[in-house]
């Protein structure tokens, strides 16, 4: 068990929690929610004792350990993956180092055979034995191959430190897990493994993250920051927002109902009030009066950006034919021969653990990158407005927010152009804002500000919910569900993949693809897809096998 006790956080003059009281008990996962800048990091910080709040305290149960996941993805660089995992337990770890320290020892004295004797007994009784297996399996589990494990923490990639750091922290069945949005970074299949650990993990949780389908699959209970409070909510995150907008209707209603009976007993009071006979009534309704007291309803601080796209002409049927299309990149075929046509009402989730293929097949499409053979055709009714993954060199600009969207507007007006952006959340000053030293989800806001007012007919999308907040990327979702057009796009994010599209292609290691007319989940559990896969992904193997032999 875990405990705020009225804790308080003061940043200057404003206070970002005030008297907090909530417990997080065991055997549940509570999803930490709240607009962005709502404190759920800052919170997380102070239950791990990294922060010290102005007021009120953290209570553990004696003996229980607390884990989480590091932020600091070079904090371990000079320590094996293997080590770094174990490190999880910072105890473990120490006996382990203690134990060989003894042992290496020329003059081993008796004392030292009593400590080690000692250290032993610990370090069964923490399951010792089992660490590497167990931080193994957590690392294959991950998708980090058995041939890393030995490997220094500085030789590995970024995106395969954030899973070796997330075994770190489920590493040796912690008492209290706190995790901060552990699934940024990690491709689906680690994704859903992750999804099944937690769901089985019998201790306490408790996780920030902005993909809603996680957060679905995982939570027991929601606990929402919002005007420096923690409201507690039993279920996931879609029975929080039916139970919340539920809470703010009934509490509507109620005052509908207040207001019209205050109306009531004010008109009887003004009726009546001067009349000696109906003074005792009259007074006796003023009583009542001043017992009513109206709900407050503050509005949330969550703030919902306007996403509409609206294409400015109507799609053909011939919307794009790709033929055989094949692209090597630093000697690895990350393309072979792909072909696929893409009708008037597809909308195609590009999926699979290469990113780099997805990316490559994207700026094919958008001529940014020229196949090494093949071609694709866009059909002449179509108009393409393209989201990268990597914006940087669009925004490298000292142009303000209003100039740097002005050559994308039919119109060429500020002021339809604030209001533009006033509906995705830049008002007043922060339109003048220069683009280069925007945030990560502000750029996002842009390059979709940019995108809507292009009014294409078809949306080319490469991981567009990064850096958005959870409301944000509600917007989109509804405003791509809505859209008339085309769309190709990828998402780390489940329910956003789910909800938009209706046809899967899967860029398999190998650079070949699956193409299936389905949901996300209908793909996912397909048999016969997943036999394919395994089958395609065998002669990838086997292939390289035949380049190894043939070389040598």
């Amino acid at each position: 068990m875990i405990q705020a006790s009225n804790v308080t956080l003061r940043l200057g003059k404003r206070a970002l929690f005030e008297d907090v009281n909530i417990k997080f008990t065991e055997g549940n996962c509570y999803g930490l929610i709240g607009a962005n800048g709502a404190g759920k990091s800052t919170f997380l910080k102070i239950l791990t004792g990294q922060l010290e709040p102005s007021k009120g305290e953290v209570i553990i149960t004696p003996g229980q350990r607390l884990s989480f996941l590091q932020q600091d993805h070079f904090k371990y660089d000079a320590y094996s993956v293997l080590d770094t995992v174990i490190m999880g337990n910072q105890r473990l770890y120490d006996i382990m180092k203690e134990k060989d320290a003894i042992y290496a020892k020329e003059d081993f004295t008796e004392e030292d055979g009593i400590k080690a004797s000692e250290l032993e007994a610990e370090f069964a009784t923490l399951n010792g034995w089992e660490a590497e297996s167990d931080a193994a399996t957590l690392l294959n589990g991950l998708g980090i191959e058995t041939d890393l494990h030995y490997k220094m923490m500085s030789e590995l990639k970024g995106s395969e430190k954030v899973k070796v750091l997330l075994a770190q922290a489920l590493f040796g069945n912690p008492d209290i897990l706190l995790l901060d949005e552990p699934t940024n970074h990690l491709d689906l299949e680690a994704i859903r493994w992750l999804e099944e650990f937690l769901i089985n993990f019998d201790n306490t949780v408790i996780v920030v993250s902005h993909d809603r389908y996680f957060l679905n699959k995982v939570c027991t209970h929601i606990a929402d920051i919002d005007y420096a409070k923690i409201q507690l909510y039993a279920g996931n995150y879609d029975f929080w927002y039916e139970s919340s907008q539920l809470m703010v209707k009934q509490m509507k209603e109620a005052n509908k109902k207040k207001e019209e009976k205050i109306k009531e007993l004010q008109e009887f009071i003004q009726r009546f009030s001067a009349n000696a006979s109906k003074s005792k009534q009259a007074t006796s309704r003023k009583r009542a009066l001043e017992k009513i007291e109206l709900d407050e309803i503050r509005p949330s601080s969550r703030k919902y950006p306007y996403i509409d796209f609206r294409p400015a002409r109507e799609i053909g049927n011939e919307v794009l034919t790709v033929t055989n299309l094949t692209k090597t990149i630093d000697g690895v075929k990350v393309l072979d021969n792909l072909s696929f046509i893409v009708g008037r009402e597809d909308k195609i989730a590009l999926v699979g653990a290469n990113t780099l293929a997805i990316t490559t097949l994207f700026k094919i499409l958008t001529g940014e990158m020229e196949p090494d053979s093949g071609s694709f055709k866009w059909g002449i009714t179509t108009s393409q407005a393209y989201f990268p993954k990597d914006n940087t060199k669009d925004f490298a600009s000292e142009l303000s927010i209003v100039d740097w969207l002005m050559p994308y507007s039919p119109e060429k007006d500020v002021t339809y152009v604030r209001g533009f952006m006033g509906r995705m959340l830049f008002a007043g000053e922060e339109g003048v804002k220069k683009v280069n030293v925007l945030s990560g989800g502000e750029r996002v806001r842009v390059m979709l500000s940019k995108m809507m007012l292009m009014a294409s007919n078809v949306l080319l999308m490469d991981e567009p919910t990064n850096h958005l907040d959870m409301e944000s990327i509600t917007a989109l979702n509804n405003g791509l569900i809505k859209f008339p057009g085309v769309i190709l796009f990828t998402s780390q994010d489940h329910q956003f993949i789910q909800t938009i599209a209706n046809r899967i292609i899967e860029i398999l290691p190998n650079g070949s693809m699956i193409d299936k007319v389905s949901t996300y989940d209908e793909y996912l559990d397909s048999d016969d897809m997943a036999r394919k896969r395994q089958a395609l992904s065998a002669v990838a193997e086997e292939e390289i096998l035949l380049e190894d032999a043939e070389e040598e």
